[in-house]
């Protein structure tokens, strides 16, 4: 079995685009719409990268983050805010709760699996 990525996203068409560009790649996908349903969602799973976005109904991306970090196995689990917010002080909210990585949308396949090998070998 592949190595498993974990997608947020609320929306539906870019949870598939990211699914598409990923599972071609060779990696296993779970996707959750928003923080609270990826957190269901993992319960029993080992995940090897998180890829969120970051304005979502219910639980927003930073506060999926924090979460994600108190778990002990997520300590280490590479996490990439994938969102159209680009200001410094959005990028520094996500650092401080522990992203490893940030991409602006829109994206470019090839840059999101460039990113993705970078962390998931």
């Amino acid at each position: 079995m592949g190595k498993t990525i974990l997608i947020v996203d609320d929306s539906a068409s870019m949870r598939q685009l990211i699914s598409f560009t990923v599972k071609d790649a060779g990696y296993e996908i779970v996707s959750a719409a928003n923080g609270g349903e990826a957190l269901a969602k993992i319960a029993g799973v080992k995940i090897d990268m998180v890829i969120t976005d970051l304005n979502m109904p219910e639980m927003d991306g930073i506060t999926l983050i924090r979460q994600l970090r108190a778990l002990q196995e997520f300590r280490f689990v590479p996490i990439i805010m994938l969102t159209t917010e680009a200001q410094d002080a959005k990028r520094q909210d996500g650092r401080t709760a522990g992203a490893s990585g940030w991409i602006v949308k829109p994206f470019s396949p090839e840059k999101l699996l460039e990113v993705v090998r970078k962390f998931v070998k």
